[in-house]
């Protein structure tokens, strides 16, 4: 049996695989993400637009339906955006986990699972809250900005705080 210290070279972790896991990771939470706000925005990809999902969140019970359409609406765009680039990535995460937690419980009461379940919800804000704490990896624009080149925990706790009061925030006018 060897000791850690011999341990081969081949077995140690790699930080390319890490980086090419958030990579992948970033780029498909990011896509789906500002595919979904286009689809509240302009109506792309068979979506309802802006009008539309505006009565969508009246009737869920917010104020201002077609305000808080274009905001979650910016807010997936955007925060999906900066996923997929790794720009300023703990305020994109930041920004979905703040959205998905507002879809969370609008559709909390349905159980689980599909249809009418939240486990999308939770996967995704789950994925959001991941890359805020680990940060985007080096294949990003965040690797060639100073204040995040090396990213610290600190950043994504920070974020995800910010996120969830402004959730929290959104949710204490919704009837």
């Amino acid at each position: 049996m060897t000791s850690p210290q011999e341990t081969p070279a081949r077995y140690e972790p790699s930080q390319h695989g890490y980086d090419v896991g958030l990579l992948v990771l970033r780029l498909v939470l990011g896509l789906t993400m500002a595919g979904h706000g286009a689809q509240k925005l302009f109506g792309w990809f068979g979506g309802p637009g802006l009008d539309t999902t505006g009565h969508y969140f009246t009737l869920s019970g917010y104020p201002s339906g077609k305000t808080m359409a274009l905001i979650a609406g910016l807010s997936e765009t955007l925060g999906g955006l900066g996923l997929v680039l790794g720009l300023l990535t703990p305020l994109a995460a930041a920004a979905i986990f703040g959205t998905m937690i507002n879809a969370l419980a609008v559709r909390w009461g349905g159980g689980f699972f599909a249809p009418k379940g939240v486990e999308l919800e939770l996967l995704i804000i789950a994925g959001a809250a991941a890359l805020a704490l680990t940060g985007p990896g080096r294949y990003a624009v965040d690797h060639f900005l100073p204040v995040l080149r090396a990213h610290r925990l600190v950043h994504g706790v920070v974020a995800l705080v910010i996120g969830a009061v402004a959730a929290g925030v959104v949710l204490a006018f919704r009837e």
